[in-house]
């Protein structure tokens, strides 16, 4: 398990979109055909709102069995492997700015067809498209910081409420797409 870090808060960079666009080559140029698409997800994926400088990405791949046979290319890329990380259906990992040493980039692995890549996809077009409720869920972001400020595990657990009433309206709002 990845032990939790400091929550930091910025301002929305537009570099953030030439990161994640970055990473999704170089994760495609690693993978290969196991690599179906890579979806940039997160609040750093959301204009407008506070983030942690932590891109959340989801490589949607062919096969779980297919992609952890390529765990050692993910390693080889500087990513520290954590399994399924409490989600049945997913492969985590992590990368590390070896500059800094600050995580910089969460993959959410998942199949082709798992309901949660709709669920994130879902929700960061949500909060695109309505302003209100993403300023509404920078409030959350920033009461859950206020609360765990140097714990980023218990933040995401008191995001997590706020997140789950939202999801059924944006998903709603996503297949009507």
């Amino acid at each position: 398990m990845p032990p939790p870090i400091p929550v930091e808060l910025e301002p929305h960079s537009p570099d953030w979109l030439d990161a994640a666009a970055r990473e999704a080559q170089r994760l495609a140029e690693a993978l290969g055909p196991q690599l179906v698409a890579v979806h940039h997800i997160g609040s750093t994926a959301i204009p407008g709102i506070l983030a942690k400088p932590i891109l959340d990405l989801i490589p949607e791949v062919r096969s779980l069995a297919g992609f952890d046979a390529c765990q050692p290319v993910l390693l080889q890329l500087g990513y520290e492997w954590w399994g399924e990380y409490g989600m049945a259906g997913r492969r985590y990992a992590t990368l590390t700015d070896g500059a800094t040493e600050q995580r910089c980039i969460q993959l959410h692995v998942f199949e082709t067809g798992s309901p949660h890549i709709e669920r994130h996809l879902a929700f960061r077009d949500f909060l695109r498209a309505h302003p209100e409720k993403a300023r509404a869920y920078e409030a959350v972001k920033l009461q859950s910081r206020d609360q765990h400020p140097e714990n980023s595990h218990a933040y995401s657990d008191a995001k997590s409420a706020w997140i789950v009433a939202t999801e059924a309206e944006a998903i709603s709002f996503y297949r009507r797409g």
